[in-house]
């Protein structure tokens, strides 16, 4: 794991968006196609505001979530309408999008053809993951009803269910998340910098991110 650090978020954000399309230009170059997977939430909407404009050849990227809330894309619960705001706007407009969402009761009726369309993209070429100050990543979650299967399975899709979130969830394994070509880990605030230095030591079952610690960069800055 290297951890790089920045005087404030605001420079952190801009910084990263850049060397993700660089990362993504550069796989372009020697490939047909890319693929992105980002997290959903608030912390990465800075980063999309950026990334958004950036000059690659977004018709070859398809862009996926690590996980999503299992709602309609219309509910403000939804992951996806964030993306649709901030990130495939602009010229990432063209980009590819893959969901994690169908129009399924449940997320395991709905997870065998969303995983199908997934598996075409992988290995990841970029993942960009947050991190809560309980060490989930993604959706995985400590005390998830399926977290060991999500932790060690070779499956691609994982549905979740974890006590506190109010609705089913879906979210990308930690073999998916930890075989990213380029894997980065955002991060701000001491409380989150604490959560990070326990999870080094913690086995996954307790702190999930560290799951993918290794071989990832952690940014941070303070705030």
């Amino acid at each position: 794991m290297e951890l790089v650090t920045y005087p404030d978020s605001e420079m952190m954000m801009i910084e990263l968006a850049q060397r993700l399309a660089g990362e993504l230009r550069q796989a372009l170059q020697s490939s047909e196609a890319a693929s992105l997977a980002v997290p959903g939430g608030t912390t990465p909407g800075p980063i999309f505001d950026s990334l958004c404009a950036a000059d690659l050849d977004w018709d070859r990227v398809s862009v996926m979530l690590t996980d999503e809330r299992w709602v309609p894309e219309e509910s403000p619960r939804s992951n996806t309408r964030l993306l649709r705001q901030r990130l495939l706007v602009g010229k990432a407009a063209a980009a590819r999008y893959l969901p994690l969402h169908a129009p399924t009761a449940t997320p395991e009726e709905g997870i065998p053809a969303l995983a199908e369309a997934i598996s075409e993209v992988l290995p990841l070429t970029v993942c960009l993951l947050g991190m809560g100050a309980d060490m989930h990543t993604a959706s995985l979650f400590p005390g998830a009803d399926r977290l060991d299967e999500a932790l060690t399975g070779e499956v691609i899709l994982v549905p979740m269910r974890a006590p506190g979130a109010p609705e089913p969830r879906v979210t990308l394994s930690a073999a998916v998340l930890s075989r990213a070509i380029s894997r980065h880990i955002v991060i701000t605030g001491a409380e989150k910098r604490d959560a990070l230095e326990r999870a080094r030591s913690l086995p996954p079952e307790e702190a999930p991110v560290a799951a993918v610690l290794k071989g990832a960069t952690v940014h941070w800055a303070e705030s």
